[in-house]
């Protein structure tokens, strides 16, 4: 169905708002990261920045997670904020989906937001290099955990788990152990590592592009998704094969964004932005995937997809969508209380 957005439904300057704040919140994210010895508490600045993730990703997990992909696959400036950026809402969402404690939710999502911290400068230059490593920096890279937590020690965090996930999280935890028998440390371990490879791989490089995010996800767990795994399955069960923010071809020949997870994982709302010769859409076109065809044929890497976006547009779109239509996953605050002003 072509649909173009209603007059008078939604509020535009609080999506305006809440494009603005994850800007802020990962230009914050990289002060604090790149200056970590000239911040004041600094302990208490990724406390304030958590809740402000935290925030961001209650009023709208599927606008999180699009806003985020696309952050994720389009820049390769400030790699190492945005890197953490990513991680700290994917741990964010998956802390919620598998239940942990408070407090393991909390060393989990800060523990995201600073485990490369010893080597900020180092992952943001490796963003733009094409060269192969040095020796010098295979070696920083293999320390970087442990000169991380030190570093936090320094700076006065005083939550061992958080410091203990950090020095530990490139560790290769047993992944067929239930979760729930394993110790906090290595269960958020297990956790954090995953999501780390994943947002790794789906970032762009200098040296290469991002992969498209099932390719990403088999990368990890193999052509099928293990049950036995806990981590992956409760990742692609909470944010699907194709999130939000990521591109996919349709078996129409459409090349199409997804904006809104449904309540069948894999059959999410798309809009179609280009037909089957490339050429744009006058307007973009939706298609509830769960519902009729056309259906998705593949994802597609971001570098595949050359089409300049309007975000707010997109975001503003798929929540309208999810409002008036009850298969559509319905994760959303109404605008009316969104409260970014």
């Amino acid at each position: 169905m072509s649909t173009s957005l209603p007059t008078g439904k939604l509020h535009e300057g609080e999506y305006e708002d809440l494009l603005s704040l994850w800007s802020d919140l990962e230009t914050a994210l990289s002060l604090l990261l790149s200056k970590p010895l000239l911040i004041q508490d600094f302990p208490a600045k990724i406390r304030q920045l958590d809740l402000w993730l935290q925030d961001l990703v209650s009023h709208d997990n599927d606008a999180a997670l699009y806003l985020m992909f696309q952050l994720a696959a389009t820049s390769t400036a400030s790699y190492s904020a945005s890197h953490a950026l990513v991680c700290a809402t994917l741990c964010t969402i998956m802390a919620r989906e598998l239940r942990l404690p408070i407090t393991e939710r909390d060393s989990l999502v800060r523990a995201a937001l600073t485990m490369n911290i010893g080597m900020t400068t180092l992952q943001d230059q490796l963003a733009q290099q094409r060269d192969n490593l040095t020796p010098q920096q295979k070696d920083a890279i293999q320390h970087h955990p442990l000169q991380s937590q030190a570093l936090l020690e320094r700076l006065f965090v005083t939550d061992s788990l958080w410091l203990e996930v950090v020095g530990q999280h490139h560790v290769q935890i047993a992944d067929r152990v239930p979760l729930a028998s394993q110790a906090p440390s290595d269960r958020l371990t297990r956790i954090l590592g995953t999501i780390d490879r994943y947002a790794a791989m789906i970032s762009p490089r200098k040296s290469r592009a991002g992969r498209s995010s099932t390719d990403s996800v088999r990368a990890i767990v193999g052509q099928e998704v293990d049950q036995h795994d806990e981590v992956s399955y409760a990742l692609v069960r909470a944010i699907g094969l194709c999130p939000p923010g990521t591109f996919v071809k349709l078996d129409n020949g459409d090349t199409a964004i997804v904006l809104r997870r449904s309540d069948k994982a894999n059959h999410p709302l798309v809009a179609s932005l280009l037909d089957r010769s490339g050429n744009h859409r006058a307007q973009p076109t939706l298609h509830p995937t769960a519902l009729s065809k056309p259906r998705i044929q593949s994802a597609l890497a971001r570098s595949a997809v050359t089409v300049e976006l309007n975000h707010r547009t997109m975001v503003r779109l798929g929540l309208y969508a999810a409002q008036h239509n009850t298969g559509i996953h319905n994760l959303v605050t109404t605008p009316a209380t969104l409260g970014l002003h």
